[in-house]
């Protein structure tokens, strides 16, 4: 039993999302100390590159999967979609992408803009989302600094509970509900983290882990292929400082996820605003904020802190870190 291959989605209809389920990510290689399949001169890399995306040779979705089981009782959907990995450069031993310069962060993302692009006239691509696990802690299996993205053909239950929030809200308002986060966040400043012209990072007043971090554009937009060139540009300086600071708030790198939020690829979604949550997941120095029985079994997390506080640490980490690198 489980020795055949199996890729299907299989429908909750309790909580009413998908779970993705694929057999073959058990094979993938975990952290290997000789070997690093995205170093230059492998088989999948080669040479004379500054940034890949590759397709990844243990996804959760593929263009052509197989059929999905059938159950007397329960759903089940076709994994079709894609995953790659984005491999953010051919250094290996660079800690986070935000040691990385402005440049090359502006190039990796121009790289997947351009993959957003190429992936919206597909059949499958309902959803791009695109993310970065950092740290041990998180359970990434290889550590050469790398993303990943997945093209869905449903759009995540998270993002679903966003776009609800923000129907709701600019029906009775008339306004875009994170336009007006982020106004606050400026009018606070408490929980700014960084500021330019064209974006902002602050912790949210509602933040659900120790050290959370949103990256907003200011302007009103749903797509990351709707930035201008400039910001993108901008965007790099932001997650380059933003990063800095929240990886270097304690001794020892902070482990994060990073995930961008955008709008689904089909329908009109005027009402939503792109953006970038980041989660620190550190509580102090060597202790893990853990997902528990109330976040995991209740649906609500708890914050064992004070935002604001918090926002001072990644402030001054910035400072003493990170503003004159950037």
């Amino acid at each position: 039993m489980g020795s055949k291959p199996t890729m299907e989605l299989r429908w909750d209809p309790i909580l009413r999302e998908w779970v993705l389920v694929s057999n073959i990510r058990r094979f993938r290689p975990w952290q290997p100390s000789n070997y690093c399949p995205f170093c230059p001169g492998n088989p999948e890399t080669g040479y004379g590159w500054r940034a890949l995306i590759l397709e990844n040779r243990y996804p959760m979705l593929m263009e052509n999967p197989p059929e999905p089981g059938n159950h007397w009782f329960y759903k089940t959907s076709r994994s079709v979609g894609k995953c790659y990995v984005v491999v953010e450069t051919p250094e290996h031993n660079i800690d986070d992408i935000s040691d990385l310069p402005i440049d090359q962060i502006e190039y990796v993302l121009s790289m997947i803009i351009n993959k957003v692009r190429e992936e919206s006239g597909k059949d499958y691509a309902h959803y791009f989302l695109w993310f970065r696990n950092k740290g041990r802690e998180i359970g990434v299996s290889l550590t050469h600094p790398h993303s990943q993205v997945y093209v869905l053909p449903f759009t995540p239950s998270r993002i679903e509970r966003e776009l609800d929030s923000a129907r709701e809200y600019f029906n009775n308002y008339g306004r875009c509900l994170f336009c007006d986060i982020v106004k606050a966040e400026l009018k606070d400043y408490a929980r700014i983290i960084y500021n330019n012209d064209q974006w902002v990072s602050f912790m949210p007043f509602y933040s659900h882990w120790p050290f959370e971090v949103h990256i907003y554009p200011k302007r009103h937009i749903q797509l990351i292929t709707e930035l201008t060139n400039e910001e993108v540009r901008s965007l790099s300086e932001v997650l380059k400082v933003s990063l800095c600071g929240l990886t270097h708030v304690f001794s020892k790198p902070m482990p994060y996820i990073l995930v961008l939020h955008q709008a689904p690829l089909r329908g009109d979604y005027a009402y939503y605003h792109l953006h970038i949550e980041v989660y620190g997941i550190l509580r102090e120095e060597d202790k893990i904020k853990y997902a528990a029985g109330m976040e995991t079994g209740g649906g609500n997390f708890t914050y064992d802190s004070v935002p604001e506080e918090n926002a001072q640490r990644i402030r001054d980490s910035v400072m003493r870190n990170c503003i004159h690198n950037s």
